[in-house]
């Protein structure tokens, strides 16, 4: 395979895919209005955060008390988040709402989610989305139902800035604080600039300040759920001292299953189109599959922001009749049905929903060594595990399952069973040992 073999040169243009450095102050040929601006936004985080934890300190003062929970009393929960699909909320949502232990979830969203029985959709009301916009009208009617209802615990997805409204608010409101860290140890790490939220990315370089800020916050909680091993380890070894438990979000295994479909797809990649998804590293390695297999099709489930960049990627590679872009679907089983590898190329994930959903209709992974993946993924048994992250590395791998049949079909075999421990059911039981002994 001497074509995969070769290297790549990584152009100019794709600069926009390159995540900042992990350390250090990156100044050299930066223009001056732009340090002063970094400079001046640095001061506003770090104050704002100041601020924060004096106010969070003050209401553990004069906030009431939380309720004592009898282990036999099933409890109220209120959540709050910024959601993307009903895949999203089915994982992470209606696995908690469905336990015993919970006797109503309640989900302050702007997400048109689907009616369920098991949770209370709460909308912020049109005219106040109108006046102040839909997150600042989401987090207020959040802040208004946490002291209207008093549940036992009120919680938010991400730690910026959910997760932060929902620790203050639990301290004035005598509720438990919990934190879903679905992105992993990346919503803390460098202060947030890889958290994909808009305040926090400002900050363009790392700041150690703010991190240790953030982390402060993070070791108020009163419990952590990370989707995997690898995020709560980090806290653990962080000196975060708060109770943290390992969910994975939950599969339907009835939605998403093996089926006996025309694999027309070789790869499929399925995530939000964003610089930390490197999906430039995996249009560059079919590029280069491309040139060993003529034959080869790809497919990218998702939309975001670099759509169109990613698509003029593929175009200068010459490989626009090889890559299709679908952009967001409701149905991504049936996609997944027809795909034989599923990649994701990554430089951060938790352990991602995608990647449950594809091993679970037997695919097997091709996907970056980073984050909780390890936690599914087994190296050369259900899929392959890339450390350099480089797109020679991803074509030589996603080569190795389609070349060989009996190879895919092991692999495939191993990917489903691997899956069955994230089903609904298990999710829902683990929901339950949580909730039984922290009563």
């Amino acid at each position: 395979m001497t074509v995969l073999a070769q290297s790549t040169e990584v152009r100019r243009q794709d600069a926009a895919f390159v995540l900042p450095p992990l350390e250090g102050d990156a100044s050299a040929g930066v223009p001056l209005m732009q340090r002063v601006r970094r400079g001046v936004w640095r001061i506003l985080l770090r104050s704002f955060l100041l601020s924060y934890h004096i106010c969070v300190g003050f209401a553990g003062i004069i906030g009431r008390r939380p309720k004592a929970i009898a282990a036999d009393e099933p409890v109220e929960v209120l959540l709050t988040g910024t959601f993307y699909s009903d895949n999203w909320l089915n994982a992470h949502v209606a696995p908690l709402a469905a336990s015993p232990k919970c006797r109503k979830l309640l989900l302050v969203t702007t997400f048109d989610a689907a009616p369920s029985p098991d949770v209370e959709i709460i909308m912020p009301p049109n005219w106040l989305r109108k006046i102040v916009g839909n997150v600042p009208s989401r987090l207020l009617t959040f802040v208004w139902t946490a002291f209207k209802r008093r549940p036992a615990w009120v919680g938010g997805f991400h730690l910026l800035l959910n997760g932060l409204i929902a620790q203050l608010v639990a301290r004035l409101s005598g509720s438990r604080a919990l934190y879903f860290c679905v992105g992993g140890p990346m919503e803390v790490l460098g202060g947030g600039i890889w958290a994909e939220n808009r305040l926090f990315c400002r900050l363009e370089t790392p700041d150690p300040k703010v991190e240790a800020s953030l982390l402060k916050a993070v070791r108020r909680f009163d419990l952590i759920i990370t989707m995997g091993t690898s995020a709560a380890q980090f806290y653990r070894d962080h000196d975060v001292k708060s109770r943290c438990e390992v969910v994975s979000g939950a599969i339907d295994a009835e939605r998403f299953k093996c089926a006996d479909a025309t694999r027309d797809i070789d790869f499929i990649l399925v995530a939000r189109l964003s610089p930390i998804k490197r999906i430039d590293h995996f249009i560059r390695a079919v590029a280069l599959v491309v040139q060993e297999h003529p034959e080869a099709k790809a497919a990218i489930v998702g939309d975001g922001e670099l759509r169109e960049p990613l698509e003029s990627l593929a175009a200068d590679l010459g490989i626009s009749d090889h890559v299709e872009f679908l952009g967001h679907q409701g149905d991504v089983g049936s996609f997944l049905n027809r795909s034989k590898v599923f990649v994701l190329s990554s430089d951060s994930e938790g352990l991602a929903l995608s990647l449950m959903e594809a091993m679970t209709c037997g695919l097997p992974a091709v996907v970056s060594h980073v984050g909780d993946l390890g936690d599914l993924v087994r190296e050369g048994e259900n899929g392959f595990l890339i450390d350099d992250r480089t797109p020679e590395s991803f074509a030589a791998a996603m080569v190795k399952l389609i070349e060989n049949e009996s190879r895919w079909q092991q692999f495939s075999a191993n990917a489903r069973e691997s899956a069955t421990r994230y089903e609904s059911p298990v999710v829902v039981s683990r929901w339950d040992e949580i909730l039984q002994s922290i009563a």
